[in-house]
């Protein structure tokens, strides 16, 4: 038995919700929540620059120093990782990574780039360059990578209607002190590649509208963001949701898994985007509607609470745009903080 309001109070107060709101404040400073629909977009895991047939796209992360200084390896793991997934969303295939690294010593350094190394082999995407400073007083690590999309999946084309799919890697574990679920380390090298070349398969073959992968705000936080940007609500069934056996429901939701995706996808659309993961043995299943509105709520089948109204109290200060993926402005990335 699920408590429902409880957790959805829980939810609502998670600290990487919470700091999902700062990027709001940063728009507006920048001037990109302008009246009349002349802001620049903004909310999606990249920005997206026309390019061709294409768009080109750039990603970036910046990581929390308390999970670099206590973790540094696998900080600079995740550097290429979540900047890959980032890509992934928008429909995208990467092309190179470059990093900024700050660090005490060529002690702690070493461990990050040996990271960064190891994960840019493992997902044969090259580290073509940077910037290194190594007299400062604590580590500080963040990384970008550029891509290509074909075709565009954006935070911005969920329509009321849809439903939203959840797609995620089971086949890992906790990687303490942080709420992180690892399925990455130790997985086969071609096994990761072609699990992250499903998003872009899914753009090109026009089977789903919107994606998100799922960051440190956790499934329901990454919901808020996606519904804030296309100017929709979300109800999500709790119960549907996939995950590891013997997990506390709380600390799941507010995971921030390896290899985690939400996607709109249209109702005929919606076995063939389940199968396209679960034959690759990836957990995947419809785990709620998308409606009118902009209430981001939990249900257990039987009753639902509400736990955040991005309408209202925005997360990312990017109102709804009405402007398709194909003609809209070049979206600008928020970098979010992650782990």
């Amino acid at each position: 038995m699920i408590a429902l309001d409880a957790l959805a109070a829980e939810l609502a107060r998670a600290p990487g919700l919470a700091a999902k709101a700062d990027i709001a404040a940063v728009t507006r400073r920048l001037g990109l929540t302008g009246a009349g629909g002349a802001a620049v977009p903004v909310g999606d895991d990249c920005a997206a620059i026309p390019n061709g047939d294409g768009h080109l796209l750039f990603a970036i992360e910046g990581f929390m120093n308390r999970f670099v200084a206590a973790d540094p390896w696998f900080a600079g793991w995740c550097g290429v990782m979540v900047n890959l997934s980032d890509i992934a969303a928008m429909g995208g295939r990467p092309i190179a990574v470059v990093d900024a690294l700050w660090s005490p010593g060529d002690g702690t350094a070493a461990e990050i780039l040996d990271g960064l190394r190891a994960a840019a082999r493992c997902y044969g995407v090259p580290v073509v360059g940077g910037h290194s400073n190594l007299a400062t007083p604590q580590p500080q690590l963040a990384v970008a990578v550029l891509g290509r999309a074909e075709r565009l999946l954006t935070s911005a084309d969920a329509r009321p209607g849809d439903r939203l799919v959840m797609a995620v890697d089971l086949r890992g574990a906790w990687r303490p002190p942080f709420d992180n679920w690892q399925a990455a380390l130790g997985a086969p090298a071609d096994r990761l590649r072609g699990d992250l070349a499903l998003l872009p398969a899914i753009a090109e073959a026009g089977l789903a509208r919107a994606a998100k992968d799922i960051s440190q705000a956790g499934v329901v936080g990454t919901a808020a963001m996606l519904a804030e940007c296309s100017g929709v609500g979300i109800t999500i069934d709790v119960t549907a949701i996939p995950a590891p056996p013997d997990t506390d429901p709380a600390r799941w939701l507010k995971a921030f898994p390896s290899f985690g995706y939400l996607l709109a996808v249209a109702p005929d659309h919606e076995a063939a985007v389940i199968r396209r993961f679960t034959d690759r043995d990836i957990a995947a299943a419809t785990i709620g509607d998308i409606h009118a509105g902009s209430v981001v709520s939990i249900t257990d089948g039987r009753s639902t609470a509400a736990v955040c109204d991005p309408g209202t109290f925005p997360l990312l200060g990017c109102a709804p745009h009405g402007i398709s993926a194909d003609t809209r402005p070049v979206p600008t990335p928020m970098g979010e903080a992650v782990p």
